[in-house]
């Protein structure tokens, strides 16, 4: 019993990540699921403007989710090809690149 309950709980949790991932609006209650972040955690964010977010009304913050994935793939760290491609690039524009 306690494995079927177990199961019904992960199957929830999917349902409700699938509907996170369709709404193209979220609250914050949502938001915080959707981006793994604690209430406090999201609060400060918005309060610094670190996170796009709408306040309609003056009160309740809602998040585009499109703007929300944008903000999470900022800050891309380039990979070790990338950083060795760069670097040779930058010497040969010096003329600097030995063979």
């Amino acid at each position: 019993m306690d494995e079927i309950l177990e199961r019904l709980k992960i199957i929830e949790k999917q349902v409700l990540n699938q509907n996170l991932i369709l709404k193209k609006v979220l609250n914050f209650n949502e938001a915080c699921l959707y981006l793994e972040l604690s209430q406090s955690h999201l609060y400060k964010l918005t309060s610094s403007g670190s996170i796009p977010y709408y306040k309609p009304n003056g009160k309740k913050l809602y998040f585009n989710r499109v703007e929300l994935d944008q903000w999470l793939l900022r800050n891309r760290n380039a990979v070790q090809e990338e950083i060795e491609q760069r670097t040779a690039n930058y010497l040969m524009k010096k003329g600097k690149f030995m063979l």
